[in-house]
């Protein structure tokens, strides 16, 4: 199994370059009428998408070598920062994103860099896979001794075999995931490992008319001592 991931993390690498070349290309057309502008902010968002992930896909191998801090990190922040960064596609692409905050704990213990890959790739699945004119759910709440990170959307229901892995926090591989067309599980692969190293608890609750995912992150001490 590890040598199959290596070999989807190799592709990745070799797929960065034609990429980067692709945005910049994109870029240096000389200037357009509407419609041209629209096709190149298009191809620019997608391959900056695509980077990103080939990025995250990079940091897996890096995990062993203890490179991640893990540091009081600021949820709503980085909440914030994410929702920012995707508002133009939900909207490009009929969604509504809701993000609604109830946690009285501000800072969780994680590394600021893989827990924003997390909610963002949390997200770009909302996205992908709620209907159109539809919405998507982003909660922030306190859970326990933890605060818990909820994203819902409102398509296909996850496939059993599919929630069974992310209950158990490990998504072997990216997979592709029927009813839900175009995805290759890639986002839930990288969440569930980043999740993973940063000790953090991942998984999905499938509903009749859509999927939640979650992350629930340890509070962080320094938070604690605060709140005394």
């Amino acid at each position: 199994m590890e040598k199959e991931v290596d070999g989807i993390l190799v592709a990745a690498h070799e797929l960065k370059a034609p990429l980067a070349v692709m945005r910049q290309l994109a870029l240096s057309l000389p200037e357009m009428d509407f419609g041209g502008e629209h096709i190149r902010s298009e191809m620019v968002s997608v391959s900056e998408r695509a980077i990103k992930q080939v990025n995250d896909l990079t940091k897996i191998r890096r995990l062993d070598d203890g490179l991640f801090k893990m540091e009081p990190v600021a949820v709503r922040e980085v909440c914030d920062a994410v929702s920012r960064e995707l508002e133009y596609l939900f909207k490009y692409n009929r969604r509504d994103l809701n993000v609604r905050y109830s946690n009285r704990a501000r800072l969780v213990t994680a590394n600021r860099d893989l827990l924003y890959s997390v909610i963002y790739n949390f997200l770009l699945n909302a996205m992908h896979y709620s209907g159109d004119e539809t919405r998507a759910e982003l909660v922030v709440k306190d859970f326990r001794d933890a605060v818990k990170i909820i994203v819902r959307d409102f398509g296909p229901t996850l496939p059993i075999d599919v929630w069974r892995e992310m209950k158990r926090g490990w998504v072997e591989k990216p997979t592709s995931i029927a009813m839900r067309p175009g995805s290759s599980g890639l986002g839930l692969f990288i969440a569930s490992r980043f999740s993973r190293y940063m000790n953090a608890e991942v998984g999905a609750v499938r509903h009749r008319d859509g999927t939640s995912l979650y992350v629930t992150l340890p509070i962080s001490k320094q938070a604690s001592l605060f709140s005394v």
